[in-house]
């Protein structure tokens, strides 16, 4: 089928695609490296020449996604906030290693920058869990002000005591279904079906509570086993989903949006205290404006990406706001038992946020 070039929005170039997970957890959502080494041109890196200060940002995802784009973007305002002072390396694809590997790098201070999702956080700072919740987050909007706020913040804070600073949050974006099956358009197309799922006990508690038979797998395993059928299919963004290729695999797809997923923007501790005053400020806001660029990118590319997955012979499924409810009602008592071991009074916190938010965009 014709491939859909979307340029105009983070230049799919649809050759070579390395591993482009959600970056979930410790062995690598985010995929693995690629085969050989990119050029310094090729991961946007030039000569640092007379820079006092070198930042190596890793990510797990690959070149082509929203999430690189919003690195380069960092890059950019950095070095010129800093006239070159600050340099700025980046590394796609798992090159530095996985979430897990490069967030221990930061508390070493021997990498700088990185920028996972939640789940994986919980191992440091177990409150993030909630952002795991199934269907917290009604939209992006609501997400957005929730994690820009008091609450987001909170949590934040407490990255300090892990030897990580975490200066702003991205997006990720809500987690759908693929299978090969049938669609899913309710909570009883859930039966029966084997899924792949992150290596997340809440993630597989609410899929059994579905119905579904979750399969933790590790990503890079991920696309073969959907071909040779040992998973019927599997969860992620939107985008990983296209620039993956699960499409030749899989034959049906459904904005089930069961989980919305941020990244945030980790350094290490030890780095940001040993800038000056005036560049721990460039940082954070060059963190902070680039991630709103990257939210922007990857809204604009999810919109796009939709019809290219239609294109290339996928069914979609539009599943609508009553079977999500149906859904949330179902795992509820999941939801319940991990509340109290993060904390209920924090829960209830999360859920008023995002309540007050719901009001405040309508």
């Amino acid at each position: 089928m014709k491939k859909v070039f979307l340029a105009s929005i983070f230049s799919l170039t649809l050759i070579g695609l390395t591993a482009c997970g959600g970056g979930e957890e410790a062995d690598s959502e985010n995929g693995s490296a690629s085969e050989g080494e990119d050029t310094a041109s090729e991961n946007g890196n030039d000569s640092n020449g007379e820079a006092s200060y070198t930042i190596e940002a890793g990510i797990g995802l690959n070149n082509e996604h929203p999430q690189y784009e919003g690195l380069l973007e960092f890059k950019d305002i950095v070095e010129e906030e800093t006239d070159g002072d600050i340099h700025v390396e980046t590394y796609h694809s798992g090159q530095l290693g996985d979430d897990r590997e490069m967030m221990e790098a930061l508390q070493l201070n021997t990498q700088e920058v990185t920028i996972p999702s939640t789940a994986p956080m919980a191992n440091f700072v177990e409150e993030f869990t909630v952002f795991d919740f199934p269907f917290l987050f009604p939209n992006e909007q609501v997400a957005d002000k929730v994690l820009d706020g008091e609450i987001g913040d909170r949590l934040l804070d407490k990255l300090e005591e892990e030897e990580m600073v975490g200066l702003a949050y991205w997006e990720n974006g809500f987690r759908d279904l693929t299978n090969s099956q049938h669609p899913v358009e309710t909570a009883e197309d859930f039966n029966g079906l084997t899924l792949r799922t992150m290596e997340n006990d809440l993630h597989l508690d609410a899929f059994e509570e579905l119905g579904a038979n979750p399969t933790p797998m590790a990503f890079g395993e991920l696309f073969t086993a959907m071909q040779q059928g040992t998973v019927d299919g599997q969860e992620n963004p939107l985008a990983t989903i296209y620039l993956e290729g699960f499409y030749e695999v899989q034959d049906y797809y459904s904005d089930t949006h069961h989980v919305y997923s941020p990244f945030v923007f980790l350094m290490s501790k030890q780095f940001y205290d040993s800038l000056p005053d005036e560049y721990q400020t460039i940082v954070k806001d060059a963190a902070v404006e680039a991630g709103e660029f990257q939210r922007e990118q990857n809204r604009k590319a999810n919109e796009e990406l939709l019809g290219s997955l239609e294109e290339e012979g996928m069914e979609i499924t539009e599943v609508s706001d009553e079977a999500r409810s149906e859904m949330a009602d179902i795992v509820q008592p999941v939801i319940d038992q991990y509340a109290e071991d993060i904390g209920t009074d924090f829960v209830d916190e999360v859920y008023e946020a995002v309540e007050e938010a719901e009001e405040s965009v309508e």
